[in-house]
C-alpha cells in the first residue's frame, strides 16, 4: 500500500512539472482582447519554465518564466481594432488560442436588473426581445457570463465560455448587456467583448473587500465560512468569486445596474458605491477608466413589504456622478414597472448606457446627457427650479404639465403642485402653500417620469433635505 502511494503521489508530480499550459477560462477561443493597449495573460505552465507567447498579428515573440508552483503572468500589444487572430503558448507543448478578436471590452456587473436575459424571468419578459434575439446575428460581438459564484475567499479563475452573438446565444445573455454591446457595434464598427458577472438579488458590499468596507461599520464581514448567511448578499463574497479572478484582464471601462437591495441601507450608498469604484480601479491598475451606472428604475417597493421610500436611493446614486471622475448615470424614470421590480425596459437602460459611453468615452458628437436639477428660487408663491445640461429645455413628455411635483411651506407638508414651463424653468405652485420653502420631483417608489430634455428623462429630485 505504501509503495502505491508513492507511485501515485511521484505520478502526480510528475504531471505537474510536465503540465500542458491552462489559462483561466476567459483566456480562450473567441475571446475579445482590448484593442490599442498593454493587456495583461496570466496562467501556469511547466515549474520555472520559459514559455513562449507568440502573437500573430504581428508575429511578436513575448517570453515569460513560471515560476516555481508553474503560475506566470505576462502581456502583450494589441494592435488596432481586428481579427480573428491566434494566440500561442509554447512551454514545450503548444497551447493555441483561436479566433481572437481585438475591439472593445467591457466589464457589466450589479444585481436582478444586470443578470435579467433577453429571455427574461419567468411571467416576466424583456420588451422587444423576440425580434431583437432573432436579428441579433454578429459574428463580431461576443459574450461571456461568468457563472455564480459565492467564495469566502478570493479564487483565481471562473467558470464561462465566450459565445457568439446569435439568436440562441443572445436569448441566455443580459438585456441590458446585450443592448449597450448592440448601439457600440452599430457605432462603432469593431469587434465588442461583454462579460457579464452579475448576480440577482445582490448588495452593493457583496461586490467590495473587507478593506475598503472598513468605513462602512454596519457592513459585516464574515469571518468563517459559516458567517456567509447569504450567497449574494453578504460583503466581500461575489467580489471573491466572480471579479477577483477578472482583474487584470484588459478593457475600456464597466457598466453596473445595482441598488435595489441597497433601498433599506440607502444612506451610506453614495459613498459605498463611490468607494467601490475606487477600489476597482486601483486593483485594475489600469487607471480611472470610465464607470457608468443605471440609476434605479421606480417600482412601488411596498408590494415586498418594505417602508423606504426609494426615490432616497435614487438621490443617493445622483450624487455619485458628481463624487467620482469618469462616471456617468443613466435615468430610468420612465423605464420602472408599478408591479415588478424588473422591469421590461432593458433596451432603454442598455442603449441610455451606450449613449454615455459614446459621448464621454469615444467622443462622438451629437449625444446630449441627462438634464439634471440645478437650483430653485422661491418668488412670493411660486418656486421656480432650474437645471443643468439642459440647453434645448426641459419639457413634459405627456403634454403640457405634470402630476409628479410637491411642494410645500415651513410645515413641511407637501401638496400637490400645479407646474407650467417657461423658458427653461419649471415653475410650481399650490393655493395650499402660500409661502414655499421646497419642492418635489416625483420624490417616491413609483412614478412614470415625464419631465424630459432632449428625449432623455430627468432624475427625481427633491430641494430639501429633510
Amino acid at each position: 500500500m505504501k509503495k502505491l502511494c508513492m507511485f501515485l503521489t511521484t505520478l502526480f508530480v510528475a504531471a505537474g512539472v510536465n503540465a500542458k499550459v491552462t489559462l483561466p477560462k476567459m483566456f480562450s477561443n473567441g475571446m475579445v482582447l482590448q484593442r490599442e493597449a498593454k493587456v495583461s495573460l496570466w496562467g501556469e505552465a511547466k515549474q520555472n519554465a520559459t514559455m513562449k507567447i507568440i502573437t500573430s498579428w504581428d508575429n511578436r515573440t513575448y517570453l515569460v518564466k513560471a515560476d516555481g508552483e508553474g503560475k506566470w503572468k505576462s502581456s502583450v500589444m494589441t494592435p488596432k481594432a481586428g481579427g480573428p487572430f491566434t494566440i500561442t503558448f509554447n512551454d514545450g507543448e503548444k497551447t493555441i488560442l483561436e479566433d481572437v478578436l481585438i475591439g472593445e471590452v467591457w466589464i457589466c456587473s450589479g444585481q436582478s436588473n444586470m443578470e435579467m436575459q433577453m429571455k427574461g424571468f419567468k411571467a416576466q419578459p424583456v420588451t422587444g426581445a423576440i425580434a431583437d434575439c432573432l436579428h441579433s446575428t454578429d459574428k463580431q460581438l461576443r459574450m461571456f457570463t461568468v457563472k455564480r459564484n459565492s467564495q469566502f475567499a478570493p479564487v483565481d479563475d471562473v467558470s464561462g465560455s465566450w459565445m457568439e452573438a446569435n439568436p440562441g446565444n443572445t436569448r441566455e445573455f443580459s438585456a441590458t448587456a446585450y443592448y449597450f454591446g448592440r448601439e457600440l457595434r452599430q457605432v462603432l464598427g469593431v469587434p465588442v467583448g461583454l462579460i457579464a458577472v452579475s448576480w440577482g438579488g445582490s448588495a452593493c458590499e457583496a461586490w467590495m473587500t473587507a478593506d475598503w468596507l472598513k468605513a462602512f461599520p454596519d457592513a459585516k464581514i464574515p469571518q468563517t465560512p459559516e458567517d456567509i448567511k447569504s450567497k449574494n448578499r453578504t460583503p466581500t463574497v461575489l467580489y471573491n468569486g466572480m471579479l477577483h479572478p477578472l482583474i487584470g484582464y484588459g478593457m475600456r471601462g464597466v457598466i453596473w445596474y445595482q441598488g435595489e437591495d441597497n433601498v433599506p441601507r440607502y444612506q451610506t450608498y453614495a459613498d459605498m458605491l463611490s468607494t467601490m469604484i475606487r477600489g476597482w480601479r486601483s486593483d485594475w491598475n489600469q487607471g480611472d477608466f470610465p464607470f457608468y451606472y443605471c440609476q434605479i428604475a421606480p417600482y412601488d417597493y411596498s408590494l415586498i413589504d418594505w417602508d423606504t421610500n426609494s426615490a432616497l436611493l435614487r438621490e443617493q446614486q445622483s450624487k455619485v456622478e458628481r463624487m467620482v471622475e469618469n462616471t456617468g448615470m443613466a435615468v430610468l424614470m420612465d423605464a420602472g414597472l408599478e408591479y415588478g421590480i424588473h422591469p421590461r425596459k432593458k433596451r432603454e437602460a442598455g442603449e441610455r448606457l451606450a449613449f454615455l459611453a459614446l459621448r464621454n468615452t469615444y467622443g462622438i458628437q451629437g449625444i446630449p446627457e441627462h438634464a439634471r436639477y440645478e437650483s430653485v428660487e422661491f418668488k412670493n408663491d411660486t418656486a421656480v427650479v432650474a437645471f443643468d445640461r439642459s440647453k434645448e429645455w426641459v419639457y413634459f413628455n405627456n403634454g403640457t404639465t405634470s402630476n409628479l411635483f410637491e411642494i410645500a411651506g415651513e410645515d413641511r407638508v407637501f401638496h400637490p403642485a400645479k407646474v407650467w414651463i417657461d423658458r427653461n424653468r419649471v415653475y410650481v405652485r399650490s393655493d395650499d402653500v402660500p409661502h414655499p420653502v421646497a419642492v418635489r420631483y416625483a420624490f417616491r417608489n413609483w412614478a412614470d417620469g415625464d419631465l424630459f430634455c432632449d428625449g432623455l428623462p430627468v432624475s427625481s429630485f427633491r430641494t430639501d433635505n429633510w
